[in-house]
């Protein structure tokens, strides 16, 4: 099998290495694409799509904080952060921006190689994953499908990122604010009428079954049965 990577990293001799090296894998084969900056990165971004993206944190232009943010307006595809930035602060930063992994340098090529392929095989459904189920809906995280009274519901990546969390933590009341900052993250300068939009959205995408969504006043949601 055959995967597209970007790599977005502007020290030359790092980017050469995982290209070498990536290169030298067969099974399966990750074609590796690189980006010297953060402008380069996100033009390459917008042109073609990636099965996986390999991003650093401090970086000319757009820094990968940035990147992974703009990513994940529109895109649920993997990101590994590879960055000197080993701040606690900083790992859990990138986490609530959606990165899938966070690997600080300097690292083993042979560990940065088995993350790829374990989160390559997930993301594309090729390893048993639970499917999250509430009431009348289902998602299953790795094929990013998601049921409604057993129809087929397409969601963008916001709302799609906002059910999962509501169904990880069913039962539950859910802050707009902790939606807002592990949505947006913390510097997002919208306020919280933004969580209320993309909920809406939502409901109205799950049909009938929106109406688990309950709305906790002055408070958030909560995903019931």
């Amino acid at each position: 099998m055959e995967y597209n990577i970007l790599l977005v990293e502007d020290d030359k001799y790092i980017r050469e290495i995982i290209e070498d090296y990536f290169s030298e894998q067969q099974d399966p084969t990750c074609i590796v694409d690189s980006a010297k900056d953060g402008d380069e990165g996100m033009e390459k971004i917008y042109e073609q799509e990636y099965d996986l993206i390999l991003l650093d944190v401090m970086l000319p232009g757009e820094d990968g904080f940035t990147i992974c943010r703009e990513i994940r307006r529109k895109s649920i595809c993997p990101i590994i952060f590879l960055t000197a930035r080993g701040r606690e602060e900083d790992i859990l930063y990138g986490y609530q921006l959606g990165c899938d992994d966070y690997i600080v340098k300097p690292f083993s090529l042979a560990e940065l190689l088995a993350k790829v392929n374990a989160i390559l095989k997930r993301a594309k459904g090729m390893v048993g994953v639970d499917v999250l189920t509430c009431g009348s809906i289902s998602l299953n995280p790795a094929t990013f499908q998601v049921q409604a009274d057993g129809v087929d519901v397409e969601l963008p990546p916001k709302e799609f990122m906002i059910l999962k969390y509501l169904m990880e933590n069913q039962n539950r009341v859910v802050e707009r604010e902790v939606l807002l900052t592990r949505m947006w993250g913390y510097d997002f300068e919208g306020n919280e009428r933004v969580v209320d939009n993309h909920v809406k959205k939502l409901r109205k995408a799950l049909g009938s079954a929106g109406g688990q969504i309950k709305t906790v006043i002055t408070k958030g949601y909560k995903l019931e049965e």
